[in-house]
């Protein structure tokens, strides 16, 4: 029998990413407060949600409406990062991305990480864009979850497959 592991993956579910958005469309076009405006959040690409307003106030104001909706459901804010506001002509826009994979270096600080503090005899191999956690005893591999929980690397973390 194979020896027990997880995989260590930051993934976001784009069905849930979209519900948000299109909960906080809907809330920017029926409070008061957005009349008028022209705000406006909608996807701006695969992984891009584009944010429009006259004002830099009501822009930021639709990215806090946003984010609101993706934490109900669910979704971590390391997951969503905002760029700079940029003013073209009247309007302003803002472009926030979903942070999907863990990159090379993170996968390389979470290896290390697991190596350093985990317990003995759980290894730690980076695949692509996910690492996948081995070990001799399911109750290392709960330990190695919780100091990886427990620690800040930047993006959130999901653990899946755990068999």
């Amino acid at each position: 029998m194979a020896d027990p592991s997880f995989d260590v993956v930051s993934k976001v579910d784009r069905q849930e990413v979209d519900n948000a958005l299109n909960q906080a469309a809907k809330e920017l076009s029926t409070r008061f407060d957005f009349r008028g405006t022209g705000t406006s959040v909608a996807w701006a690409g695969e992984e891009a949600i584009a944010f429009e307003s006259e004002t830099e106030e009501r822009c930021r104001a639709a990215i806090d409406v946003f984010r609101e909706k993706l934490i109900k459901r669910g979704i971590s804010m390391k997951a969503f990062e905002i760029d700079d506001p940029a003013v073209s002509g009247k309007v302003f826009k803002v472009t926030g991305n979903l942070v999907q994979g863990i990159s090379g270096e993170k996968a390389k600080q979470i290896a290390k990480k697991v190596r350093d503090e985990g317990p003995k005899g759980v290894q730690a191999q980076i695949q692509g864009d996910q690492l996948r956690v081995t070990g001799k005893k399911k109750d290392h591999l709960q330990e190695v979850i919780s100091l990886l929980k427990s620690s800040d690397f930047g993006i959130a973390l999901q653990f899946t497959n755990y068999r």
